[in-house]
C-alpha cells in the first residue's frame, strides 16, 4: 500500500551507511523554541495553551525532516538496543525506531556515562527515545540530559506491566491510574525539550478497562499538557499474577477501543500497537482508518521479512536494494567499530552479534547457523572472525537473493472493527479533571 504520492528529495534518502566513523550525536543546531523561555523561573507554569504552540512548533520541525511514523519499531527492553536498531535501520530507511525503555533515575545517574545509553550515530534518524519514571523532576532532568543528543521524540512509557516496572517500580502502566500525574510529567517533559513528545499506554489496568475509563485517561493527559500523540497497546494489562510475557498474549485485544479513540478524539494523533506481525496487517489497518502502526517482537525476530517490506509497501519509497550478504557486510564495520568503547570490555561479541541471530529467520541453515554462534561466542574476539566462523552455514542463495514477497497477514484482523466500536465518549470535563 502506498500512503499517497510521497516526493523524496535526494536528501531525504539515506543512501549509506558509514559506521567507521560512528559519529556519536551529542551536540545539535536544532532551533530551540524553548529558548523564548529560557528566563522563566518555572517552565512547568507556562499555560497548556502555550506549551501547545509550542509542541506544534515543535512537531512541524521534525515532520519536515522525516517521513511519518505510519510503521514504527516498538521499545522493547533488551532488545531495541543500539545494536539493533543499526541492523534495523540498514533494512529500512523510514521506519521509526524507537529505545529500549530507560529509567529518567538511570540517566540521571549515569551523568558520567551517558554515551553509553543515549549515543547513537546519525544513520538512525528518526528515532524516538522513551523513558520511564514517577518522579517530576528527575523525568525534567533526564529529559535535559537527552536534549544533546538530538533525539526526535520523546515518549514516556505507561504501558509496561513487569512487576520491576509498574509494582515496585510504580510507573509504566501503573501510571494509568493516575492520569493527572502523568498529565503533570507530560508538560514537565514538554518543558524540558525542543522535540514532540507522547505517550504509550495499555487500554486499561486491571478492573479499570471499561473504554470510558480509557478516554478519561486521554482527555485528561492532554487536557492537562501538550501530549497529543498517544500510542496505544490495545490490550489491557493484569498487574497481578502473571508474567510480561503473559500480559501480551492473555488479555484480549480489543482493537475496536483504537478505532472508537479517532472517532471520538480527532484533533489527537494515535499509534495502534499490538498483535500485528505482518506489513500486510499494517496496510490493512491502515486502511480501516489508522493513523500510525506500531510493530513489536515480530520485528525483532523476523527482521528481513518484516523490516525489508516496510520503504516499499508502507511508505512507497524505494527498496535500499541490499541483499542479506551486504547487510551483513556492513554490520559488521559497525560491530568491529563498536566493540569495548563503553569500557570494562563491553559491548562484546555476544552483545553485537544478537539481533543478528534472528536475520535468517525459517531459511535453511538457520539452525546450524545458531549452533556455530554458541560456539564461536566462547571464541571469537571480533565481529568478522565470529562472521567468518559461523555465515558458512547459510546458503550462497539466502544470502545473495533480493528480498521475496513479504509474508501474508491475516485478512479478518479488522474486519468487524467498525460494528463492534463502543458508545461515543462524552467527557464529563470538571469531573474527568479533578476526580483523581
Amino acid at each position: 500500500m502506498i500512503r499517497g504520492m510521497v516526493k523524496f528529495a535526494g536528501s531525504s534518502l539515506i543512501s549509506s551507511f558509514t559506521p567507521f566513523d560512528y559519529v556519536l550525536l551529542k551536540k545539535h543546531r536544532r532551533f530551540s523554541v524553548n529558548s523564548f523561555f529560557k528566563n522563566s523561573n518555572n517552565p512547568r507554569s507556562l499555560s497548556t495553551c502555550t506549551q501547545n504552540i509550542i509542541l506544534h512548533t515543535k512537531a512541524e520541525m521534525v515532520a519536515s525532516q522525516y517521513l511519518p511514523p505510519w510503521f514504527s519499531v516498538a521499545p522493547m527492553m533488551d532488545w531495541t538496543d543500539n545494536h539493533y536498531r543499526t541492523l534495523a535501520r540498514l533494512i529500512s530507511k523510514h521506519a521509526w525506531l524507537y529505545t529500549e525503555m530507560l529509567a529518567a533515575e538511570t540517566i540521571i545517574y549515569q551523568q558520567g556515562n551517558l554515551d553509553r545509553f543515549l549515543a547513537f550515530s546519525p544513520e538512525q534518524h528518526p528515532i524516538v527515545l522513551q523513558i520511564g519514571g514517577s518522579n517530576l523532576d528527575n523525568l525534567a532532568k533526564a529529559t535535559e540530559l537527552a536534549n544533546a543528543y538530538n533525539y526526535d521524540e520523546i515518549n514516556l512509557n505507561c504501558g509496561c506491566p513487569s512487576p520491576k516496572v509498574a509494582g515496585h517500580g510504580c510507573f509504566g502502566v501503573s501510571l494509568m491510574l493516575d492520569p493527572k500525574f502523568v498529565g503533570e510529567a507530560m508538560s514537565v517533559i514538554a518543558a524540558n525539550t525542543n522535540v514532540p513528545v507522547s505517550v504509550k499506554c495499555r487500554i486499561g489496568v486491571d478492573d479499570h478497562d471499561s473504554y470510558n475509563q480509557l478516554c478519561d485517561f486521554i482527555y485528561k493527559v492532554s487536557s492537562l499538557s501538550p501530549t497529543r500523540h498517544f500510542i496505544i497497546h490495545s490490550r489491557k494489562a493484569l498487574l497481578n499474577g502473571i508474567s510480561p510475557a503473559e500480559n501480551r498474549t492473555i488479555p484480549p485485544l480489543k482493537y475496536e477501543y483504537y478505532y472508537a479513540l479517532l472517532r471520538d478524539f480527532p484533533d489527537l494523533t494515535f499509534t495502534l500497537n499490538g498483535g500485528i506481525n505482518t506489513v500486510d496487517e499494517v496496510n490493512a489497518a491502515i486502511r480501516k482508518g489508522a493513523h500510525h502502526v506500531m510493530v513489536g517482537r515480530a520485528a525483532y525476530q523476523n527482521p528481513w521479512y518484516t523490516l525489508g517490506h516496510v520503504d516499499t509497501a508502507i511508505y512507497g519509497a524505494p527498496s535500499s536494494g541490499l541483499t542479506r550478504r551486504q547487510v551483513v557486510e556492513k554490520y559488521q564495520i559497525y560491530g568491529d567499530a563498536i566493540l569495548g568503547t563503553y569500557g570494562n570490555n563491553r559491548p562484546h561479541v555476544r552483545d553485537v552479534m544478537k539481533p543478528l541471530l534472528h536475520f535468517f529467520h525459517s531459511e535453511p541453515g538457520n539452525g546450524l547457523f545458531k549452533r556455530k554462534a554458541d560456539a564461536a561466542f566462547q571464541t571469537c574476539k571480533t565481529v568478522k572472525s565470529f562472521l567468518e566462523e559461523t555465515i558458512v552455514a547459510i546458503p550462497d542463495s539466502v544470502l545473495d537473493s533480493p528480498i521475496e514477497e513479504a509474508p501474508r497477514g491475516r485478512e479478518d484482523l479488522f474486519a468487524d472493527v467498525h460494528d463492534l466500536l463502543p458508545p461515543p465518549y462524552k467527557a464529563r470535563e470538571q469531573e474527568v479533571l479533578y476526580a483523581y
